[in-house]
């Protein structure tokens, strides 16, 4: 698959290229800008300008940047790559590494690691990420490998099709089999990462079921339909059930000599592919130490 975008028109009225990019290929005014001003869009193979007009059957060609920067070092990493190609790749998180450079860890992240893996195939990408993980959830993470795949990826999120689903193991045995949390989050101060469940915060939903009764704890599915940080976590302990291992919100010291780290992973990934707009589902079996706790939890049910 060649590194670029091919259209043909179908609108039977003339219009601008730029606005037919817009309102019929659903591409995004900042990248439609961007690939006019470097000159990357070709009409019928003639590059084209902002002025340039398309009529039907006329074939539109928009052209990836063949090289981008971006300042993080590329490092030789395991990673697991569950899947990729030209416009996406996904990897599967191992817990206790962060997503992306920051002051504190600015480097061994995974993003370092993908930096490093595109570098080996001879792949001028940037790792632009398009769901995050918290350093101590495993799971599945989505990053696009161009401009445009991340701006489809970042329009389609909000739609139904796009789903992020995680296993959590958490204390307690949840009333309901399935329901809806609709309960608002709020950050109480701004020097503190805690966030609580308040009238004041943004409208979060998630949405579990139960996938087994253990006793004392639960394994549970839980859905996004909203993004906010420590979502889960925030809602799981609103319910009285938080996550076995959380330090922050749950019982964390406690639960050290089982899990060292919040019993969370992002175990399946659904969203339609930027380019073809077919429906791709991934999914990562949760990992060892997670494994270990719940079997753990089973054995005392049964003393």
């Amino acid at each position: 698959m060649d590194n670029k975008l091919i259209f043909k028109v179908c609108s039977k009225e003339k219009m601008l290229v730029k606005d037919y990019l817009k309102q019929n290929e659903d591409l995004s005014s900042r990248f439609v800008r961007k690939s006019l001003r470097e000159g990357r869009i070709f009409v019928n193979s003639k590059k084209t300008n902002k002025k340039t007009k398309v009529v039907k059957d006329d074939i539109v060609e928009v052209y990836m940047p063949l090289e981008e920067h971006q300042n993080i070092e590329p490092q030789k990493m395991d990673i697991d790559v569950v899947y990729e190609d030209v416009d996406i790749v996904v990897v599967n998180k191992r817990p206790g590494i962060v997503v992306h450079p920051t002051k504190s860890y600015p480097y061994n992240t995974l993003s370092n690691g993908v930096l490093y893996h595109f570098k080996e195939n001879g792949e001028k990408c940037i790792v632009r990420l398009v769901s995050r993980l918290d350093m101590d959830t495993s799971g599945l993470i989505l990053i696009a490998k161009n401009q445009f795949s991340h701006m489809a990826l970042a329009r389609d999120m909000d739609k139904e099709i796009f789903k992020k689903k995680y296993i959590a193991i958490v204390h307690g045995n949840i009333e309901k089999d399935e329901d809806v949390i609709d309960a608002p989050i709020y950050r109480k101060e701004d020097d503190s990462i805690k966030r609580v469940v308040d009238s004041r915060g943004q409208r979060s939903i998630t949405r579990y079921k139960v996938i087994e009764r253990l006793g004392e704890g639960t394994v549970v599915e839980l859905t996004l339909e909203t993004g906010r940080t420590h979502q889960i976590r925030v809602h799981m302990e609103s319910l009285g059930n938080a996550l076995y291992g959380d330090s922050l919100y749950g019982k964390g010291e406690e639960d050290s000599h089982l899990i060292k780290r919040q019993a969370l992973h992002a175990y399946k990934l659904q969203i339609p592919h930027p380019r073809t707009g077919e429906i791709i589902s991934l999914e990562s079996d949760i990992p060892k130490d997670m494994k270990e706790l719940k079997n753990y939890i089973k054995e005392k049910k049964t003393e």
